[in-house]
């Protein structure tokens, strides 16, 4: 491992304790470390050098559809550079937390929920290994009920992979046997728009999310949101709003925000206006960063305090530098944020994804670089930081 100082914040007095840094990194990947699949210039680099000198970071993305530890064993292999899932956010990570509940939504484990989105069976998968035990797709749904779905005719049933017996028929004039859906994920982009949304807007016109059932609440001016969602439909859980993202098109490409900006069209055409009720996790949202920096904190203090049993002191982190392509994501996320612990999150804007070079970011990050390296560099010398990155 590389020699280095003590170092300082610039602008601070504030000293790491034994030369512990005070400051660590998030990253995106798509658009920072990768482009589709292949590693970006400088990322190997940069990660390498932060890795040798225990300079912690986390990869926070708003990617997914992969289950946490698969993802990083694809990343450490590509990337060249040691990784886990204690370093690991992604966009659905957080749901992690709703299978036991939360403050506002009861524990899900042994409920039925409704997951889209992903290839095939993965992102089920994911949502089983969360905990989550009673786990429903839409192609389990049309193959069940293909007339839920009118041009389920154009499928080949026969080229149907992956799809499972649903766990309840589906009998809307038996509603009490038929199948109740009591929570809606939306885990990655989905890959059927259509068969998606219609399914999801039929169980938030129903009635406590029985399908095939329709709330007689709906549309009633004496109620709130004049009835609509308010007859006990399943909550509705978004993991990314970001309506493009970088791949190996020239181009930006629509991402699960397209999806939901299209939802929110139909809802509103559906119900002339009607607020459509969710919840958004993922960058920008706070919620998000405040997990991640949970996150950080304890990988943090596992890397930097020891593995002995007497522990060493840990150095209060005093910044992060949040260093992304999107900056209606990244650079809005960490300009917006506002930590619990007072910590100072730096946005870094790269040229290597999102963002094209020459136009105005709606969000203005602290600086714009090149690439992830010279990010990382940028960072370095802001801190104060000996050593040189090769």
């Amino acid at each position: 491992m590389a020699p280095h100082a003590r170092h300082y914040r610039k602008g601070s007095t504030a000293v790491a304790v034994d030369g512990m840094p005070s400051f660590a990194f998030a990253f995106d990947i798509d658009g920072v470390l990768l482009r589709s699949s292949a590693p970006l210039p400088g990322a190997s680099t940069a990660l390498e050098y932060l890795h040798n000198n225990s300079i912690p970071f986390i990869l926070l993305t708003n990617g997914g559809g992969k289950h946490e530890s698969t993802r990083v064993a694809e990343l450490s292999k590509k990337l060249g550079v040691p990784l886990t899932e204690e370093n690991f956010v992604q966009s659905h990570t957080p749901f992690k937390q709703l299978v036991e509940g939360s403050e506002t939504v009861e524990s899900l484990k042994d409920k039925t929920i409704l997951v889209t989105g992903g290839d095939g069976e993965k992102c089920r998968k994911v949502a089983e290994m969360y905990g989550f035990t009673n786990v429903v797709t839409p192609t389990d749904i049309m193959m069940a009920y293909p007339s839920i779905w009118p041009f389920s005719l154009a499928v080949d049933f026969t080229a149907v992979q992956g799809h499972r017996p649903l766990p309840t028929n589906v009998d809307h004039m038996n509603p009490s046997k038929s199948l109740k859906i009591d929570a809606v994920f939306v885990f990655n982009d989905p890959r059927d728009w259509a068969l998606d949304l219609q399914i999801i807007l039929d169980l938030l016109l129903s009635k406590g999310g029985v399908l095939g059932t329709v709330s007689e609440k709906n549309g009633d001016p004496t109620l709130p949101n004049n009835g609509w969602q308010q007859d006990g439909q399943p909550k509705l859980f978004f993991s990314n709003p970001d309506l493009f993202w970088a791949t190996s098109h020239h181009m930006p490409r629509l991402g699960q925000g397209g999806f939901q900006a299209s939802l929110r069209g139909i809802w509103d055409e559906t119900t002339g206006g009607a607020v459509l009720e969710r919840t958004v996790i993922g960058k920008p949202y706070p919620e998000t960063y405040k997990y991640a920096e949970r996150v950080l904190h304890k990988h943090r203090a596992q890397m930097l305090g020891g593995n002995g049993e007497v522990k060493k002191k840990i150095s209060r982190l005093e910044r992060v530098f949040m260093v992304g392509d999107n900056p209606e994501s990244d650079i809005r996320g960490a300009n917006e944020f506002e930590s619990p612990h007072g910590t100072e999150w730096t946005s870094v804007l790269v040229k290597t994804g999102v963002y094209h070079d020459g136009r105005h970011p709606k969000y203005a990050p602290k600086v714009i670089v090149n690439d992830v390296l010279e990010a990382v560099k940028w960072a370095l010398r802001e801190e104060g930081w000996n050593g040189v990155v090769d």
